[in-house]
């Protein structure tokens, strides 16, 4: 009988860590739709701003769907805004979630948390900085500004 209330207090165990993963999973998510803004928005803008103008149609060159994804930037940011905000949620709610008891699997648990939180935090600066680069600093140089 004890190995049995044992063997369910582990298999509890195991479902909280398995919830951390999906939550995980979910920043991982939130990570590859804040890149797509670098990659199709900042990214030239970045070169552009730099004088990389070379570079710049080089790149297009090898990749010419990002001219393709560049004309629906509003679109791309809108479903990574979307996503982060998603994850976000689902990171306030994981805070609170228990850790197991077990030792090996509480460190897990403990180790699963930072990483989300940093993976998010990475996302959001991600986004911010493909923001900025698309939507701020060219309406700042053509110096149309909204107030």
């Amino acid at each position: 009988m004890k190995q049995l209330k044992v063997l369910e207090i582990n298999m509890k165990n195991n479902d909280s860590i398995q919830v951390l993963n999906n939550y995980q999973k979910i920043n991982f998510f939130s990570l590859f739709a804040s890149s797509g803004t670098i990659i199709c928005c900042a990214l030239p803008s970045l070169l552009v701003a730099v004088g990389a103008g070379a570079s710049l149609s080089s790149f297009l060159g090898a990749f010419p769907e990002i001219i393709l994804i560049s004309q629906y930037k509003e679109y791309v940011f809108l479903f990574a805004f979307i996503s982060i905000i998603f994850a976000g949620i689902v990171q306030w709610k994981a805070r609170n979630l228990p850790c197991p008891t077990n030792q090996k699997l509480a460190e897990q648990c403990k180790r699963s948390r930072k990483l989300s939180f940093y993976i998010y935090l990475f996302s959001v600066i991600l986004l911010s900085t493909g923001f900025i680069f698309t939507f701020i600093l060219p309406m700042l140089l053509r110096g149309n500004f909204l107030f």
